[in-house]
């Protein structure tokens, strides 16, 4: 009777990625937070430099160091870098990193979407920091990008600021995804939703939100393109369009992104708070999940006020007031 007998030497045959490797084809939901951490402080140091030229260029009355169309360059950059490139990533960079943890799960549910959605946000900004050495300029219109100044008003940059705003959208749309697949389908065992901790409920909330805001601003920037460069008339008063039009969609998309940077900080607020005072959070719980359910279905009331209130006074400026004031009730 024959004995086999294992020769081979497996010594050596570890075969995780080293160095740059690592990083660039990692699925550790630990290591993706990390990425977008420091990407969030990488654009945070780009948008600070470009406030810190705004605000050198405000200093005192009259021209000072750059040209007034170079000045709305800042001004339109400093706004998407920090809002799509600093505020958003490291929210998202948290729930990477705390979301398995909190629920009992070993990694994100989609950990090969996970990697793609981060490492798609740097070619993201790169086109769009891009744009400011084309001819013409960078986008000058504000972040808010309102027609006819995205339109007909715009630099040709305009094509690159769009094609970056749309990966940025993909990108969030898969974290929102995985967000939302994980905390449904990987809960530990005895982990109902209502144990879940309050980070975890406004982050299931703003995936939620994510999805359903993300590809209407794809939308805006892509009838944006096509007024610019395709002769359509969305926005173009001349043509049958309607400028209003675009505050509407817009507005679609920016008055749930509010909720969408704000319903995580009120998530890390109260995993801190509760930890460090050592209270219970039963009645905190109760009322936190009411509050980012609220402010899910505030979603319905879209962006109406801010664009019928916009130049509100009197007792206009008090229903805007209230319209958010529920808002302050999360930490009563």
């Amino acid at each position: 009777m024959s004995t086999a007998i294992d020769v081979h030497d497996h010594d050596g045959h570890d075969h995780k990625p080293k160095g740059i490797t690592r990083w660039l084809l990692t699925t550790n939901h630990k290591d993706i937070g990390a990425m977008y951490l420091w990407f969030s402080f990488a654009m945070f140091i780009t948008g600070g430099a470009m406030a810190m030229v705004i605000r050198a260029e405000l200093f005192q009355p009259g021209l000072q160091l750059v040209d007034p169309n170079f000045f709305n360059q800042m001004t339109t950059m400093h706004g998407l870098i920090m809002v799509f490139g600093a505020v958003m990533p490291a929210f998202t960079g948290l729930a990477n990193w705390l979301i398995p943890v909190m629920i009992g799960a070993p990694d994100m549910a989609l950990p090969r979407m996970n990697n793609w959605s981060f490492w798609i946000l740097p070619f993201a900004f790169a086109i769009l920091l891009s744009s400011l050495f084309m001819e013409g300029g960078g986008p000058n219109f504000g972040w808010t990008f309102y027609a006819p100044l995205s339109t007909t008003y715009s630099p040709p940059s305009t094509s690159l600021f769009v094609f970056s705003v749309h990966i940025m959208g993909i990108s969030s749309i898969m974290g929102a995804i995985n967000v939302i697949v994980t905390i449904m389908n990987m809960r530990a065992p005895g982990m109902t939703y209502m144990k879940l901790p309050l980070f975890v409920w406004t982050w299931l909330i703003t995936a939620f939100l994510l999805i359903a805001v993300m590809p209407v601003l794809a939308g805006a920037v892509t009838m944006v393109l096509t007024d610019k460069f395709f002769g359509t008339s969305f926005f173009d008063a001349a043509g049958g369009g309607d400028p209003v039009l675009f505050q509407h969609i817009f507005w679609f998309f920016g008055h749930p992104e509010v909720y969408i940077m704000i319903l995580p900080s009120f998530g890390i607020i109260s995993a801190i708070v509760p930890a460090f005072s050592r209270k219970k959070t039963v009645w905190l719980r109760l009322h936190g999940v009411r509050n980012c359910i609220d402010c899910g279905l505030k979603f319905c009331g879209l962006g109406a006020p801010y664009v019928y209130y916009g130049n509100a006074s009197g007792g206009r400026a008090v229903l805007y007031v209230l319209y958010h004031a529920d808002l302050g009730t999360y930490g009563s």
